[in-house]
């Protein structure tokens, strides 16, 4: 698992290969991956968007763009939490992606809270990059 916290929001990561969803022979890699963020604050913040950089093994960069997450805004409580999966997929058996969520709270402040690197590593590959 992988984490960061900022402004006492806390984002963890846990990624997982999708061999049945893959296939090497064609050069298509899949992984999900269950985010976890967690309100350890003393406000409501809403999630409003994200950015992800993606990088595979090669060093393509594939920069991704979105309101909020699997079609949600949530707003998280103090204290509360909220999860999804999603998934990602690479021309490459390893790969590395890190983003931000840009939050508002209760008051109208806008603030970006970091999504901890993390990486995309399929047993074809030849090791972590991470």
């Amino acid at each position: 698992m992988y984490e960061a916290v900022t402004r006492n929001i806390r984002v963890s990561v846990t990624p997982q290969h999708l061999e049945t969803e893959s296939r090497p022979e064609q050069n298509r890699y899949f992984w999900a991956y269950t985010i976890v963020i967690e309100n350890e604050g003393d406000e409501t913040v809403q999630l409003r968007s994200r950015y992800w950089q993606i990088t595979d093994a090669k060093g393509h960069v594939e920069e991704v763009r979105g309101a909020g997450v699997v079609g949600e805004q949530p707003h998280i409580e103090p204290g509360g939490s909220y999860q999804y999966t999603s998934g990602c997929p690479l021309e490459e058996p390893s790969g590395i992606m890190v983003g931000r969520y840009l939050m508002i709270s209760e008051n109208g402040d806008k603030f970006e809270i970091d999504i901890p690197a993390f990486s995309l590593d399929s047993p074809d590959g030849l090791g972590s990059i991470n």
